[in-house]
């Protein structure tokens, strides 16, 4: 038999571990811009970013989880579970989910990723309950009904279809595949019609049990919200579903890694007959965490962000040989990419490439002058500021930091780090990354001869 004073000290143990720790992680003014984070017993991280003046909110769902989670046979799975998480739980039917939030005005998709996925839902705030309602419910009751897995099967099958048919987008998975080769990060996140096909329900209910756990995700909502309310409503959801069982979870931290590319002087050519050449040049950049990334936006803002960057000049506005040109960088965990794409007519491919391969060399010797790099930091100071005006964006922002970083930085804090860069630094980072050898995918109708000629862009 227990006694009294020992069952009292065993369940006030048990509340003692069941209490939620909060704390401000970035004070606003006035509350406005205040960023709170909240760690429920079970490890469900929310984080919430206070803005009154506004009469939306946008509520969100982040799951670390994303296709370089996948085995090869398993390809896909991530994406596969995106689409049926919408497709009914025990409480609602697919048709009721997305009704509930069409009868409001709302909004309501998903995106998934490389190394995450998010489910969200924007609303007028006094909705705010509805959608944390309906989100909560899809992420911790799905069914995945034998029958949803083959209906859906045929949608992404057709995704996969109309993804291939935009070789402006289909490039970029080609140039993924050339740089990180048959690798978790290498691999499509759609998958490809014979994964797909393979797939079946206990793989992916087995999937969705494994990576949608509490501590695998962060709940993150932004807007004319009240952070105490969204805290007490997400508890409420997760514990009617059982789901916050575990007292004793902690959060799962970000991703780690040391992987370090060293692809150099690949070329990728797939032939279809499309009206134009999509070609991608490009070598390995900086993982997400790396300090230099700031000066990496930069320089990557100077080369190919905007109408006045020095490949959009050179090649569109002084030769006019495409329309379509741009740098880009992609950060993950433990590596990363950058990219100068262009589409253009194959009978212009060499040309392009020859610029492009130009000015990177040109910018790897001699950095950027003064006026460019004061110019991008303009530039792009001006875009992240504009590109979080509304609350999907804001909750896209604490969300990701939370899942990626595990830490909130301030928009101030993120325009003193920009202002920062020096024209030194983008020469630096320039020439550790721009002097290595590249690699190039080119999707396009090109010739024999053309192609036999397309190792001159990477040598």
């Amino acid at each position: 038999m227990t006694s009294r004073s020992s069952a009292t000290t065993a369940r006030t143990s048990s509340e003692a571990r069941a209490v939620a720790r909060t704390q401000t992680l970035l004070k606003g003014k006035d509350g406005i811009g205040t960023v709170r984070r909240t760690v429920l017993p079970g490890g469900l991280r929310i984080v919430t970013e206070t803005l009154p003046s506004v009469r939306s909110a946008t509520f969100g769902i982040w799951a670390n989880v994303g296709s370089r989670d996948e085995t090869p046979t398993l390809n896909g799975a991530t994406h596969y579970l995106e689409h049926l998480l919408f497709k009914g739980t025990a409480k609602r039917t697919a048709l009721d989910i997305s009704s509930a939030i069409d009868a409001v005005g709302g909004e309501m998709n998903a995106f998934t990723a490389k190394e995450y996925t998010c489910y969200y839902a924007r609303v007028l705030d006094t909705d705010l309950p509805l959608a944390i309602d309906v989100v909560c419910d899809m992420l911790t009751g799905s069914l995945i009904a034998p029958e949803d897995v083959d209906a859906e099967r045929g949608v992404i099958l057709e995704e996969i279809a109309m993804t291939e048919d935009d070789p402006g987008d289909c490039v970029h998975d080609l140039f993924a595949h050339t740089m990180l080769g048959d690798t978790p990060l290498g691999r499509p996140v759609l998958g490809t019609v014979d994964t797909i096909n393979a797939l079946n329900r206990g793989q992916i209910a087995r999937f969705y049990k494994k990576h949608y756990d509490p501590t695998h995700l962060v709940v993150a909502a932004a807007g004319n919200v009240d952070h105490a309310t969204v805290v007490r409503q997400v508890r409420r959801a997760f514990e009617r579903a059982g789901a916050l069982s575990r007292h004793d979870a902690v959060p799962m931290a970000p991703r780690e890694g040391s992987r370090t590319l060293r692809t150099a002087g690949k070329v990728e050519l797939l032939n279809r007959k499309t009206e134009q050449a999509h070609v991608v040049l490009g070598m390995p950049g900086l993982a997400r965490t790396d300090e230099r990334r700031w000066a990496l936006g930069v320089l990557n803002t100077a080369l190919g962000g905007g109408m006045s960057s020095r490949l959009f000049q050179e090649v569109r506005e002084k030769r006019g040989l495409a329309y379509s040109v741009y740098s880009y960088t992609s950060g993950f965990a433990d590596c990363g990419l950058f990219g100068v794409y262009a589409g253009c007519r194959p009978s212009q491919v060499h040309d392009v490439l020859k610029i492009c391969r130009d000015e990177l060399d040109r910018v790897a010797t001699h950095g950027l002058d003064d006026d460019e790099v004061a110019r991008a930091i303009g530039q792009l100071s001006g875009s992240t500021v504009l590109g979080l005006e509304d609350t999907g964006a804001l909750m896209n922002r604490i969300g990701k930091s939370e899942l990626c970083w595990g830490e909130q930085m301030s928009v101030d804090d993120m325009l003193a780090r920009i202002a920062e860069v020096t024209p030194d630094d983008v020469r630096e980072v320039a020439g550790e990354l721009l002097t290595q050898r590249p690699s190039l995918s080119v999707i396009g109708p090109l010739k024999d001869k053309q192609a036999d000629r397309l190792d001159e862009a990477v040598s």
